[in-house]
């Protein structure tokens, strides 16, 4: 039986994975959950999974949690609270997926504690994937995406030799506005934005995928996890959402895979490596679908996606920037306070007035994410 902790357990990717776990409870436990402020749905998760540590965001909210959960149940907050569940627990695998960068501490928790990892949270990698990966390497930590184009090329790539990949092919939804001009974003609303066409999945992450930020933050993570240059990289849309993504070798073959966008599939995945386990979604049936289309990207249509291939080229603390300012840039359109097209405007003026520079442990980050986010607050 495997023991599984997830940080950010009341998120979508965080719900889905107890919906894994709670089809198969005879493979695996949950050890540990955390949540931001949602106290109501982990008191109701940790009622039914009944882990021996729950985390949340707030002291005040672990006291409200307090008297609701199982007897035995350690209750902490905070970040101490967040690394506690990541690498204190008694798990063999950390779920991470919390949006957004304040992932990173908890995740190299994890590593040093060495338990092994299955990501979600792609800023991770973005903020600091130099310090992860070579953290993981030098613990003999496994990491499993958890993206579906990541899980996607990690399947591909099974039995393959490394040096012969040609290409990866990461494959984009085009989001809510794909079939829209640039002149017909203007004046968009955030219902609009949040309407996704394929993924249910959480506001913030919905955001991205309309203004194409997640795809270049894919793009990035995948620079790290599978060891390409972004030459090597693409990326296309494919509205159907059908094949997740694919790997051109050098002989020129092409290996897909292929299935619903249904986010429980790659999850499982990364949590029964190397077995393939039933999952409770549905099949892929081409014949029903009946046709597969494909668009070249734009990236003037999508000029979020080209600023991340330039500060991924960049390195350094190019990518912190775009990150941090994109998770202020989205935070502010959610609240109303600046409009869809706002958003790109204010990536390329905080990352236009950066220097990139090294970032080698954690305080640099903190220090150069910081910077970025009061400036894109300010745009």
């Amino acid at each position: 039986m495997k023991k599984i902790s997830i940080l950010g357990s009341t998120g979508s990717i965080g719900t889905q994975t107890l919906d894994i776990i709670a089809h198969d409870p005879d493979r695996y436990q949950v050890v540990g959950l955390s949540a931001g402020a949602n106290v109501d749905l982990i008191i109701e998760q940790a009622k039914q999974f009944k882990p021996s540590i729950v985390s949340l965001a707030s002291k005040a909210d672990a006291d409200a949690a307090r008297p609701h959960l199982p007897a035995g149940t350690k209750v902490v907050h905070g970040e101490e609270g967040l690394v506690e569940v990541a690498a204190g627990a008694d798990a063999d695998i950390v779920v991470t997926a919390i949006m957004g960068s304040r992932g990173l501490p908890a995740t190299l928790a994890a590593i040093d504690a060495g338990k092994t990892i299955g990501l979600a949270n792609k800023e991770t990698l973005v903020t600091a994937g130099h310090i992860v990966m070579e953290r993981a390497r030098q613990r003999g930590v496994s990491i499993f995406p958890i993206d579906s184009e990541h899980s996607a090329i990690f399947q591909c790539l099974n039995g393959e030799d490394r040096k012969s990949i040609k290409q990866i092919t990461l494959t984009a939804s085009g989001g809510s506005f794909r079939d829209r001009t640039r002149e017909q974003l203007e004046g968009v609303t955030v219902a609009e934005a949040l309407n996704h066409p394929n993924w249910s999945m959480g506001a913030k992450i919905t955001i991205d995928s309309a203004t194409m930020v997640n795809k270049g933050l894919e793009v990035i993570e995948a620079k790290w996890l599978f060891d390409v240059t972004y030459e090597q990289i693409d990326v296309i849309i494919h509205p159907e959402s059908i094949i997740h993504s694919y790997v051109e070798f050098s002989d020129h073959s092409v290996i897909a895979q292929l299935g619903m966008p249904d986010m429980r599939v790659p999850i499982q995945y990364a949590l029964s490596y190397p077995e393939r386990n039933a999952t409770p979604t549905n099949r892929l049936n081409l014949a029903q679908i009946g046709k597969l289309n494909f668009r070249e990207m734009d990236y003037d249509r999508y000029p979020c996606l080209r600023l991340a291939f330039e500060c991924g080229r960049l390195g350094q603390s190019a990518p912190t920037v775009f990150n941090a300012a994109n998770e202020v840039a989205v935070a502010r359109f959610l609240k109303g306070e600046i409009t869809f097209l706002d958003i790109e405007r204010i990536l390329e003026t905080v990352v236009g007035r950066h220097e990139a520079s090294n970032i080698n442990d954690l305080q640099m980050i903190a220090e150069v994410d910081a910077w970025a986010r009061q400036l894109a607050e300010s745009v």
